[in-house]
């Protein structure tokens, strides 16, 4: 399966209306994850035809599967407008196929670690060099604009006066800061720096959503999701004391939508998150007053400063709550807001919907 296009799409009835021939080729990177499955189904939606890649090394089948799975559950018949490809970040080989004959790319796919690796050019290096792939493929099939998917990682991690950002700010890639936070704002630069002196015409915008919560449509969780499933399973026993600003997956999507499409937004980063910063004993709050009895077991106090520090020596996981534990961000969203029209969700909708699409799909355990 490896470097060749594979449709596996639906079947679907022959009296579907359906146009299978109609709208744009566009390749949607990482297609079976979280934010991808949402980009696909908004792509297929607005009437594109699309392809989209997963990782091909013995798992391709399977994964393929569970997009179809995904798309099915958001509503949305794909109608023979969609197509999978076996293509890993990590090999050249699997990316002109895909690549060949679409207008557009958006590039969701990134490593994203359960835990930190002891070795950071775990993730570094196929963050960084995947993207490069997916670039060079992209400028020598004349697709006309790519849109990556960063990370407010790649904006807010760096020293700086006030908490106040916009898409002005850059985190420093030489900071002391965990991989994950690194390997995003190294390929975002790595990203800048390919279209400005390789790109040949090629167009790039960059979305840097905050941290990322509202329904998953399978049972392959995101960090995010997993942390709300923690909390309603009574795992998280206290909330780590930390502040960040949340976005819907729903309006991640959206705006990587927008941004392939509208004419201004070629060369511009925007920043996606709700302005106001929520932290996890809000989340826990909300969880227990709108869900009763389902929620007995969220956390109901935050652990304190000392104890986040002292656990953080024994667990990388935590470092990155120790060092941000005192700061409460602002982001502000008047670019993709003026730009696009572009609304965030309220974040009450967006955990309550992440609540209920655990439950939904059988993933908290009694």
């Amino acid at each position: 399966m490896e470097g060749r296009i594979v449709p596996v799409s639906a079947d679907t009835d022959t009296d579907t209306d359906t146009d299978t021939g109609g709208g744009e080729l566009v390749l949607v990177t990482g297609g079976n994850g979280y934010v991808g499955t949402h980009v696909i189904s908004g792509l297929l939606r607005s009437g594109h035809r699309v392809r989209t890649t997963v990782r091909s090394h013995g798992r391709a089948a399977s994964a393929a599967a569970s997009v179809l799975s995904a798309v099915a559950a958001s509503g949305v018949d794909p109608g023979g407008r969609l197509d999978i490809v076996g293509a890993d970040l990590t090999a050249d080989d699997g990316w002109d196929d895909a690549v060949a004959g679409c207008t557009h790319v958006l590039h969701v796919a990134s490593p994203f670690p359960s835990v930190q690796p002891e070795n950071e050019d775990e993730l570094i290096v196929p963050a960084r060099d995947g993207t490069l792939r997916v670039l060079r493929a992209a400028r020598d099939h004349g697709v006309r604009r790519v849109v990556m998917t960063s990370s407010f990682a790649a904006v807010g991690y760096s020293p700086k006066d006030g908490d106040t950002y916009d898409e002005s700010d850059w985190t420093d890639p030489a900071d002391d800061n965990p991989p994950y936070i690194r390997s995003k704002t190294i390929a975002e630069l790595a990203a800048w720096d390919f279209v400005a002196k390789e790109g040949d015409g090629l167009e790039l915008t960059v979305i840097n959503p905050s941290g990322i919560f509202g329904p998953t449509l399978g049972p392959r969780l995101s960090a995010s999701t997993e942390l709300v499933k923690a909390m309603l399973e009574g795992t998280m026993e206290a909330a780590p004391r930390m502040h960040f600003g949340m976005v819907d997956v729903r309006d991640v999507a959206d705006l990587h939508l927008r941004a392939m499409a509208h004419p201004g937004a070629a060369g511009q980063r925007f920043l996606a998150g709700g302005e106001r910063a929520v932290s996890f004993l809000w989340i826990a709050r909300v969880l227990a007053e709108h869900l009763g009895e389902r929620a007995a077991r969220v956390p109901t106090h935050e652990v304190s400063d000392e104890e986040l520090r002292e656990a953080a020596r024994s667990d990388p996981a935590l470092r990155e709550a120790a060092g941000q534990a005192a700061k409460v961000p602002v982001l502000r969203n008047e670019k993709a807001r003026s730009a696009f029209g572009w609304t965030p969700r309220d974040p009450v909708t967006t955990i309550l919907d992440t609540a209920e699409s655990l439950f939904r799909l059988g993933l908290v355990k009694d």
